[in-house]
């Protein structure tokens, strides 16, 4: 596994997954080029299964998207339909075991599964496949969801699936690749995202972004909505309501504020747009006398200039992002990594000296880049620091996919703002509250803020730990 270079801030990124029906084009490769486009995330392995409507294969492998395939890996999945992810660990730690896609052998031939999200229900429907005699050989929840689909009954895939859902309690976004062809799932929440698009040869694709689709040529994009399972195929999708959706739904707010690319559709909203509203409402809650707005690259530069465009203050760049040392599989020495965040950033003196600035940035989740982020600015001459944060405080975990699972790791849980704001040493700091936050997004209901409030869609299990299965298995 890859070593971080610094004490990063930022919630892990979840799961990037593809699925892609089209016989007259290379798959492997376009798979390739749409995980490209959601390498932001999963950054710890990737893998990519393909089937040519008899046998399937899969390439499969810890690292980067570029660390894991070459042209001649690749050109050894052929295929007319493939599935595809690109990983971060929130159930099971990032070993080759719990790489994806899950690739079986079943009674109704290969099946494998690319799964974005988390199962709340994991302990209990593992249980149960072990006292049937199941065998797992990983500690994820995603080959949960693969044996129970193995073992189901019914005479077609999209039965099979539509009979085991209701197991599912949780958040999952699943492409299912098998000798029939390609399905796109979404649980009834709504939880994750997911949206499918037309190829313009012929043929279909689906993947977590939309902006994974265009960048593989897709036209008529359109997001599975909760409970369907979409069949992928050379003509007219075939389209399954298998269960209602959940009244409320329960999409995941972290879209909006930091996981989806600033290019994509979110909830039939522009991410982009939704980050400068979410700066602009900062400008009229949070004011402040400043000279500068610059954000903290690069999820919050939308916000950024909706708050300087709202307030009136200048926007400007604070910091320069190294965008390429966000994982690397050298460990920095002592002395580079009491550098901390100067690894990731450089503070740019000249727009800085003698200003005071307002800094963007879209959460602060353990605390531990904030700080440092204001000591660059104020060694690099600013006068004032003033942090101005595009969400509430996390002051709870998540169970449904984001890789902030205790109490003890959330700042806010542990302090009040006021001693944030102490402990990061800014001269004034202000989360967004949580209706200017729906406010900026457009809806009063149907998104899951449990990390903001405690008020969880579902019953969960805290005691459900990421690596909880990981002791009987070496």
């Amino acid at each position: 596994m890859a070593e971080k270079t610094f004490l990063d801030d930022q919630p892990g990124e979840e799961c990037g997954i593809v699925g892609i029906f089209a016989p007259k084009e290379d798959v492997a490769s376009m798979a390739y080029f749409a995980l490209f486009a959601l390498q932001h995330r999963g950054q710890e392995a990737a893998g990519i299964a393909v089937c040519d409507g008899e046998s399937a294969r899969v390439h499969k492998d810890v690292g980067m998207i570029s660390h894991v395939f070459t042209p001649e890996n690749l050109r050894s999945l052929r295929g007319s339909y493939a599935i595809g992810h690109t990983r971060y660990s929130t159930t099971g730690s990032s070993v080759l075991r719990n790489v994806q896609p899950f690739l079986i052998e079943t009674r109704y031939g290969p099946l494998a599964i690319a799964h974005n999200g988390n199962l709340i229900n994991t302990y209990a429907l593992r249980r149960e496949l072990l006292q049937r005699g199941v065998g797992l050989s990983s500690s994820s929840d995603s080959e949960v969801i693969t044996m129970m689909l193995a073992g189901a009954e019914g005479a077609t895939w999209e039965e099979r699936i539509r009979k085991t859902m209701p197991n599912w309690r949780g958040a999952y976004s699943l492409v299912i690749l098998t000798r029939e062809g390609v399905f796109a799932v979404r649980d009834p929440w709504g939880f994750r995202p997911l949206s499918i698009g037309r190829l313009p040869s012929g043929g279909h694709a689906a993947a977590s972004e939309s902006c994974a689709l265009r960048t593989i040529g897709c036209e008529a994009i359109r997001e599975v909505k909760p409970g369907e399972v979409i069949r992928l195929s050379n003509t007219a999708l075939s389209v399954l309501q298998a269960m209602p959706p959940a009244n409320p739904l329960a999409l995941c707010t972290f879209e909006h504020i930091y996981f989806s690319r600033p290019d994509s559709i979110w909830d039939g909203r522009s991410v982009h747009h939704v980050r400068q509203r979410l700066g602009e409402e900062l400008a009229r809650e949070a004011p402040a006398k400043a000279d500068v707005v610059i954000p903290v690259p690069d999820s919050s530069i939308p916000a950024a200039i909706g708050y300087s465009r709202e307030s009136g203050i200048p926007f400007n760049d604070g910091f320069i992002k190294n965008r390429y040392i966000g994982r690397t599989f050298i460990e920095p020495t002592d002395s580079l990594r009491k550098q901390g965040v100067a690894l990731k950033f450089n503070a740019l003196d000249e727009n800085l000296r003698d200003k005071r600035v307002v800094m963007i940035d879209d959460s602060i989740v353990r605390g531990n880049t904030a700080g440092p982020l204001v000591k660059l600015l104020r060694e690099a001459g600013a006068r004032e620091v003033h942090m101005r944060i595009t969400c509430p405080p996390i002051t709870h975990p998540c169970f449904m996919g984001v890789d902030f699972g205790t109490f003890d790791e959330l700042i806010a849980y542990r302090m009040t703002v006021e001693e944030i704001r102490c402990h990061v040493g800014a001269d004034s700091l202000h989360f967004l509250s949580l209706q200017s936050m729906m406010r900026a997004i457009g809806r009063s209901g149907g998104y899951c803020n449990a990390c903001y409030t405690g008020v969880y869609p579902l019953e969960v299990e805290p005691e459900q730990a990421k690596t909880g299965f990981e002791t009987a298995i070496a």
